[in-house]
């Protein structure tokens, strides 16, 4: 077989291989259904089931024991972090970081999750609103279940962990972890929102970062990028 069938006939196979590889958005958007499930099951049974109501309080007395002027004041800048305009230069920011490593698609997906995250979440606040126990004197008011803020720090590190290089995702998804929780903890401190709506703002992230990513691996898949796409002159060296 001459050099040039041998490149014709590899370069198909190579690339009919390295699209088996990507991998398809069937476990992305497994992910995103069981998080729609999981944001049903959290949301009926923290209104409708007394005992979970009763627990949902006591957590939230619980952590605001731990409420100290040092601690009110790193939570509160964290919180400040998560404000609209911040957020919104977190995300243009991040938009920005995507473009110059020539990931429009990714880009893109981040767009979507730091917008449509948080905006879900302030939609559902007030069609869903419902009262809450109050157990020493902790109030939250009934239009708080999903938390945005805990929405938008989410969504914020699942947007980050996007962007970043392939070799540091791990750091930024450790670092990110932390800020995320921290921020959940702020907003239990503080008594601004109930445990439950601090859980449904995390799924509300990860729904829609699951769709983003769904929606990238079909992309990917069906529409290879440039870098992804063997060139005229690409075959594997001769043995």
């Amino acid at each position: 077989m001459s050099e040039h069938a041998y490149m014709a006939s590899a370069m198909p196979r190579r690339s009919l291989a390295r699209q088996a590889q990507r991998p398809g958005a069937a476990g992305a958007l497994a992910v995103a259904g069981l998080c729609v499930l999981a944001l049903a099951l959290v949301w009926v049974i923290a209104e409708l089931v007394p005992a979970v109501q009763l627990k949902d309080a006591v957590a939230l007395h619980d952590f605001t024991l731990l409420s100290r002027p040092r601690v009110d004041r790193v939570g509160h800048f964290l919180l400040h972090l998560l404000e609209p305009l911040q957020f919104a230069l977190w995300g243009t920011a991040l938009v920005a970081v995507a473009i110059a490593r020539d990931r429009p698609r990714v880009a893109l997906a981040v767009a979507a999750v730091m917008t449509l995250a948080p905006l879900t979440s302030e939609t559902l606040k007030p069609l869903l609103a419902h009262h809450h126990l109050s157990v020493g004197g902790s109030y939250v008011g009934p239009a708080s279940w999903p938390s945005g803020h805990s929405t938008a720090a989410l969504a914020l590190v699942f947007s980050a962990v996007l962007v970043a290089p392939a070799r540091l995702r791990p750091l930024v998804a450790g670092v990110g972890a932390v800020f995320a929780a921290a921020v959940g903890c702020a907003l239990l401190i503080l008594a601004w929102h109930m445990p439950s709506d601090v859980i449904g703002g995390y799924l509300v992230a990860t729904l829609w970062t699951a769709l983003a990513v769904a929606a990238l691996r079909a992309a990917n898949r069906r529409w290879p990028t440039t870098r992804e796409r063997p060139g005229p002159t690409a075959a594997p060296p001769l043995r």
